[in-house]
């Protein structure tokens, strides 16, 4: 399953569907960036933090209680519910990809497909989230390959809805077998991108930007989502030989 020809077939999905697939990830970057910013700004939240930094800086000695005492419920569970909403949507642009590698039209209302699996989702991250923990309590080695290991949950999920968060998790379980050094490296292979993206965010924020465009984001994010969409494709037809 060479990365090589996965990113190539990516970029020529790219090509053939353009500029519609950059729209969709401009209105997915535009939805997760109004997320991430409200998340940040509810008080009780990061604000919390802030100050109890700012008390520490001043002398206070750090405990639990202080950092409680600048937290707001409201925004605190807002902010948890923002924090499970994300998946959903992201789940709507792999249905999108997926829809696009396997040469469907991809159209702008998969976007909301996240939300017809609210309750599935929310259940397979937090199933995820707790075996990733546990794994990682033993070291950090255990808990990446249990991150690798579950990768595949929201691409079996889409492909078959009547399946149960438990089933979903077994079943990429299954199909990731063998495979998680693959997809670790073709993950490795966007390394120099990413590292890009940052520099240009980083750049824009000095320029003190007011509208600042994640370019790079714009162009990596449908590269990384078909790139993955076709590995996943590739493990279901490899395991149906």
């Amino acid at each position: 399953m060479p990365g090589i020809e996965l990113k190539a077939g990516a970029r020529k999905l790219m090509s053939e569907n353009s500029p519609k697939i950059l729209f969709v990830t401009v209105i997915l970057v535009v939805v997760a960036t109004l997320m991430s910013e409200l998340q940040y700004r509810l008080p009780g939240t990061s604000n919390a933090v802030s100050q109890m930094l700012d008390q520490l800086a001043a002398g206070e000695r750090l405990s639990v209680g202080l950092l409680y005492s600048n937290m707001k419920p409201p925004g605190v569970a807002l902010a948890a519910l923002l924090a499970l909403m994300r998946p959903v949507v992201e789940v709507g642009y792999v249905r999108y990809c997926m829809n696009v590698s396997r040469g469907e039209k991809g159209g702008y209302g998969d976007l909301l497909d996240g939300f017809l699996f609210f309750g599935k989702i929310i259940m397979i991250f937090l199933i995820k989230l707790v075996l990733i923990l546990l794994w990682s309590l033993l070291l950090i080695v255990p808990g990446v390959i249990a991150a690798y290991r579950y990768r595949q949950a929201y691409y079996v999920l889409l492909d078959d809805p009547d399946k149960g968060p438990i089933q979903c998790i077994i079943e990429s379980r299954r199909l990731m077998s063998g495979r998680k050094i693959d997809l670790f490296l073709l993950d490795f292979s966007f390394l120099g991108w990413i590292i890009l993206d940052i520099i240009v965010t980083n750049i824009m924020a000095l320029l003190a930007v007011p509208f600042p465009l994640p370019i790079v984001s714009i162009y990596l994010t449908p590269y990384v989502g078909l790139t993955r969409a076709a590995f996943y494709n590739n493990l279901v037809s490899r395991l149906a030989t």
